[in-house]
């Protein structure tokens, strides 16, 4: 039997010179692969008390809606600035080569909800800790982070370390 990450394709040197970058499309095209994916993220959050399901534009949302759905839970996009139609909170976080700025409804999180955040890869940290500012903005509290895979090289877990992080899958460089 396969394990999740033998889904994962891997493409050395893009997309830069020394990078390996792991795609998750090649998981996504296989349905064993996929399956595999949900179950296991939502076997990693089992325990986990939470009220809300919160996913990361654009393939946060891959993993973070059947999540939701499995659990019974609400599902709250977090998206780039103007996508959303009614009043929102941002927050502006840094990228490796500038700015960009999140959004989400201000009335998609209750004060006092947990929520989980969920998203395809955590490399630094930044989106992660963007959503986290944008929950902790409107009161609710972060249950938990949960991604398919960690990208152990860029430290992304020590900037986040007060919150619990679940990865299905780690790689220890970058």
């Amino acid at each position: 039997m396969k394990e999740l990450k033998d889904y994962v394709r891997t493409i050395p040197n893009f997309p830069e010179e020394g990078i390996m970058f792991r795609d998750i499309t090649s998981v996504l095209q296989d349905p064993d692969g996929f399956k595999l994916a949900i179950d296991e993220m939502t076997r990693l959050v089992a325990d986990l008390d939470f009220d809300v399901v919160l996913g990361a534009e654009s393939r946060g949302f891959i993993f973070s809606a059947p999540i939701a759905y499995q659990r019974g839970k609400a599902l709250v996009p977090v998206r780039k600035k103007g996508k959303l139609p009614c009043d929102t909170v941002e927050v502006e976080y840094d990228l490796e080569y500038g700015k960009a700025v999140l959004e989400m409804h201000k009335d998609a999180i209750k004060p006092g909800q947990k929520v989980l955040l969920v998203d395809d890869l955590m490399a630094t940290g930044g989106t992660i800790e963007a959503m986290i500012k944008l929950v902790e903005q409107l009161g609710g509290e972060v249950a938990g982070i949960l991604v398919l895979m960690e990208l152990k090289g860029l430290k992304g877990r020590e900037r986040l370390s007060k919150y619990r992080l679940d990865a299905a899958i780690s790689y220890e460089g970058k």
